[in-house]
C-alpha cells in the first residue's frame, strides 16, 4: 500500500469520557481493562490506541458489539468527537489542527455522514432533502437541483422527487439520505449502521445498492455495523473492535482463515461463508484443453491423459469457446472433422469475484464444471459441484 493510495490515516487514537482522564490513562498504560478503569476512575474508555489506514476507493468496515468504540471512532473522523490523544490525518493533514473555517470546509467538502436514523427533514420533499447540503454551500438553485436529481436517479428514486418524506418507506428514506450525502460529492462517506433499522430484505437491497454505487462512483466509504455478514459482504478491509481496541484488521478471507484470537474466531463463526468466499478461492486450473482446430483423436488423447470424459475448447486468445465430450470427440473422429463442429457452447460462466452464494444455484443445474472467465475474457479456472459444497463445510 503506497502513501499515494492512503486517503485517511488514524494513528494511536484514543477517546476518553469523564473527568479523571490522567488517572485513567495511567491505568491504561499499566494494562488495566475498560471495566476496571471505569470502576476506579469513573472514566469510560471509548477508544483505546487505535491505528489504521484507509485506501482511496475502498469500503472499510468497522464491526463490533454495542460499546466497542466503533461509532465513537466515526465521530472522531469528522470531529463531532475530539480525540483525547492520537492523530487523524486526512491526506496527511492533521484534522485536529483545523481552525473553525477549515473544519467547516472539511465537513462540507471532504466528508459526509449517513445516519441510522436517516436525519431527513419532514417539511421538505425528496428533492429538497437531497439538495439541502448544496443549498448550505451556497450552490445556485438550478445547479443544486440538477445535481440532486442526478443523485436521486443514482439511488433508484427517479420520479419521487416531489414526494413528502412521510410517504416513503424506511428503505426509500435511507436512499434519500444516501443521495443527500453523495450530492455533496465528498471524498469520504461515513456510514454509521445505516441499514440496521431496516427489515432484512430491504437491508439486503440497500447493501447491493451501496456496492453498485461504490463501483460506479469509486467513493471511499467507512462503514460501521454490528452484523458480521454485512461486514464481510461489503468490506474490502474489516476491523473488529472490542472494548475500545482494534483486535484484528484484515480482509474477510484472511480473517476467516486466520482469526487473531478466540474472540475473533467466535465472532465470525456465525458468518455465512457463502458470502465471504468467491470463485477465485475455490477454482482449479483447467488441465484438459484442446484447440478449435484440433481433431477428434487429439481430443480423445487429451481426455485419456487427464482421466476425464470431456475437454474445454479454447481459441488462440485463451478464450473459452465450448466443451467437447467423449461422444462428441468420437463423432469428430468418425467424420474426420475438428472439435468445433461438435462442441457444446451453452456453458455456465462466472467471474473470479462471484460469491459462493451466487455459485450454488448455477452449480446445481450445471452439466459441466463452471468456467471462470476474467476481465479480459480469458479462461482462468473451473469449479466443480464438489468444490462449491466443500467450501461451505
Amino acid at each position: 500500500m503506497s502513501d499515494n493510495d492512503i486517503i485517511l490515516r488514524v494513528e494511536h487514537l484514543s477517546r476518553l469520557f469523564g473527568m479523571n482522564k490522567s488517572a485513567a490513562q495511567k491505568m491504561i498504560a499499566e494494562g488495566a481493562q475498560k471495566d476496571e478503569i471505569y470502576k476506579k476512575t469513573g472514566v469510560t474508555v471509548a477508544v483505546n490506541d487505535v491505528s489504521f489506514k484507509v485506501r482511496r476507493g475502498e469500503i472499510f468496515v468497522l464491526i463490533g458489539l454495542s460499546g466497542s468504540g466503533k461509532s465513537t471512532i466515526v465521530r472522531c473522523l469528522n470531529m463531532l468527537q475530539r480525540p483525547s490523544s492520537g492523530k487523524i490525518l486526512f491526506e496527511d493533514t492533521d484534522i485536529s489542527q483545523f481552525d473553525k473555517k477549515e473544519l467547516r470546509d472539511y465537513r462540507r467538502q471532504k466528508i459526509a455522514m449517513v445516519f441510522q436514523s436517516f436525519g431527513l427533514m419532514s417539511h421538505r420533499d425528496v428533492l429538497g432533502n437531497v439538495a439541502y447540503g448544496l443549498e448550505i454551500k451556497g450552490v445556485a438553485k438550478a445547479q443544486r437541483e440538477e445535481k440532486a436529481r442526478e443523485m436521486i436517479k443514482m439511488v433508484g428514486l427517479e420520479g419521487l422527487e416531489s414526494k413528502n418524506i412521510g410517504e416513503l418507506s424506511g428503505g426509500m428514506r435511507q436512499r434519500v439520505g444516501l443521495a443527500r450525502a453523495l450530492a455533496n460529492d465528498p471524498d469520504i462517506l461515513l456510514m454509521d449502521e445505516p441499514f440496521s433499522a431496516l427489515d432484512p430484505l430491504v437491508r439486503r437491497d440497500m447493501q447491493f445498492e451501496l456496492l453498485r454505487i461504490q463501483q460506479k462512483m469509486n467513493k471511499t466509504i467507512i462503514f460501521i455495523t454490528h452484523d458480521i455478514d454485512e461486514a464481510f459482504k461489503l468490506g474490502q478491509t474489516v476491523g473488529i473492535m472490542r472494548d475500545g481496541r482494534l483486535i484484528q484488521l484484515d480482509t474477510p478471507e484472511n480473517m476467516t482463515a486466520n482469526p487473531a484470537d478466540d474472540y475473533v474466531k467466535e465472532f465470525i463463526e456465525s458468518a455465512d461463508k457463502s458470502r465471504i468466499f468467491s470463485a477465485s478461492h475455490i477454482m482449479m486450473t483447467p488441465t484438459c484443453l484442446v484447440h478449435l482446430r484440433d481433431t477428434g483423436p487429439i481430443a480423445l488423447k487429451e481426455m485419456q491423459k487427464n482421466g476425464v470424459s470431456s475437454a474445454y475448447v479454447i481459441n488462440n486468445h485463451l478464450e473459452l469457446m465450448g466443451v467437447i465430450t467423449q461422444d462428441g470427440a468420437i463423432s469428430a473422429r468418425r467424420e474426420g472433422k475438428t472439435v468445433d463442429q461438435y462442441m457444446i457452447t451453452d456453458l455456465p460462466r462466472v467471474s473470479p469475484d462471484t460469491s459462493i452464494n451466487d455459485l450454488m444455484p448455477i452449480a446445481a443445474d450445471a452439466r459441466f464444471p463452471i468456467a471462470v472467465i476474467d476481465e479480459q475474457n480469458r479462461f482462468t479456472g473451473i469449479i466443480s459441484k464438489a468444490a462449491v459444497i466443500s467450501s461451505l463445510l
